[in-house]
């Protein structure tokens, strides 16, 4: 299969200016990029007044979270937790959590992401909705060691990796997931990084997303979150994916220098429940890798990863009273090539380049709020939304054209959702 796209505004993503060009695509790869491409093809494109740029990927999800989408706003972060998030996710089945993560991907596809790093429980069900909608996504069981749950959840973990690792024609990958430095205790997480780094995995971990943890870990271990786990060797090989990174000391992202992976921002969720503003300055800084996520839409509200790129640069601009912080190219990299770092994935996406998987989308310019076209990477950065993306390619196979979802039953999808959300909330 041969897709050609023709005369759309091409962002590389790779330090090279933006150009107006054609694109060609065979099987599951980019194969060609320049000013005029002549070749037969299956399909034609027509990219005439569009943005053609790398998929934006999403380094922090937890999807089933879709279903609980404005049923706890305005709430202190632990009534938020304690008495919607836990009790409604209690009542959650495996198919509930199914067709949450499915809601998830076409709010993502729609809005133009095209990768994913996922986080929760019944894991199978989310790698099979993965394998049915065709995105790319980095799967991880969520693990939580303060109760002995005699193994269970270490061995759904395991169970994950060897059956879904590089499944899906190489569009699923895997990490190990311990949820949080304040779930879980040193024995256990040892033996996690010693998994990891004995499997080759790497793992995904929430860390300082708020005050209270760094106060619980202190009073427990007179240590930062941030040190307990360096403590525990969890930066010397392993690749991490750190989700949030909020409250940090300077000293916290001096430990974090030379670490393989890096950091997930989730500006949206982080001002959403007044958790903070991540030192993201700080660790670019120390060459530390920061990407960008929405967390689950429970807490975020949406995952339109273009809320994300704004959040990002508009909190730091604030933050230092200064407007040359996080430039629209550097945010966009976030969204893009910095955040395929962080799953592990960047040797095949991330950029628009001949070799790598075709992950793309296309951005209709042709709106108001889109006009003029002075610089397209401020314009996308600052001015676009989710709306206006036009097309979804990822793995070389067309999820969405004209706005329409070709591998989602979007009437069939409101109809679960909308019978099982009500359920689920129902008495909480």
């Amino acid at each position: 299969m041969k897709i050609l796209i023709k005369q759309s505004t091409i962002i590389t993503g790779n330090g090279k200016p933006p150009f107006i060009g054609d694109l060609l695509i065979e099987g599951d790869k980019i194969t060609d990029i320049g000013p005029v491409i002549s070749i037969e093809a299956d399909q034609v494109i027509k990219g005439y007044g569009m943005a053609a740029m790398p998929g934006l990927i999403n380094a922090h999800q937890h999807t089933p979270m879709s279903l609980l989408k404005g049923f706890s706003d305005d709430l202190k972060l632990m009534d938020w937790l304690d008495k919607k998030m836990l009790p409604a996710e209690a009542k959650m089945t495996a198919e509930d959590i199914y067709w949450g993560a499915k809601l998830s991907m076409a709010e993502m596809i729609k809005s133009g992401t095209t990768a994913f790093a996922d986080m929760y429980i019944h894991m199978n069900e989310i790698a099979l909705a993965v394998q049915e909608v065709g995105m790319r996504a980095s799967l991880t069981r969520g693990l939580v060691f303060k109760e002995d749950d005699g193994g269970r959840r270490l061995a759904e973990a395991l169970e994950l990796i060897e059956r879904w690792s590089g499944k899906a024609e190489g569009r699923i990958t895997t990490m190990f997931g311990p949820h949080s430095p304040y779930l879980c205790p040193p024995e256990p997480l040892k033996q996690i990084i010693q998994l990891a780094e004995s499997k080759s995995i790497p793992i995904h971990i929430h860390l300082a997303e708020t005050i209270e943890e760094v106060t619980m870990i202190n009073q427990q271990y007179n240590q930062t979150p941030t040190e307990y786990l360096a403590q525990l060797g969890l930066f010397e090989t392993a690749h991490v994916l750190l989700a949030h990174s909020v409250h940090l000391t300077d000293s916290d992202v001096d430990l974090l220098a030379g670490m393989r992976g890096g950091v997930s921002h989730n500006p949206v969720s982080n001002l959403k429940l007044g958790c903070g503003i991540a030192p993201v300055i700080k660790m670019m800084d120390q060459g530390v890798t920061v990407g960008l996520g929405t967390d689950g839409s429970g807490s975020a509200s949406t995952v339109d990863m273009f809320e994300e790129i704004k959040a990002a640069s508009w909190l730091q601009k604030l933050h230092y009273g200064d407007p040359t912080r996080l430039s629209a190219r550097q945010v966009l990299g976030m969204a893009t090539a910095e955040c395929a770092k962080l799953l592990n994935i960047h040797h095949d996406v991330g950029t628009l380049e001949i070799g790598k998987k075709a992950d793309l989308i296309l951005i209709d310019l042709r709106k108001p709020h889109l006009q003029p076209v002075h610089n397209i990477e401020a314009l996308l950065a600052y001015s676009a939304n989710g709306a206006d993306v036009d097309t979804t390619i990822v793995n070389g196979k067309i999820l969405m054209q004209d706005r329409e979802l070709l591998t989602i039953d979007e009437e069939e999808l409101y109809h679960q959702v909308t019978a099982r959300a009500k359920r689920i909330v129902d008495g909480i």
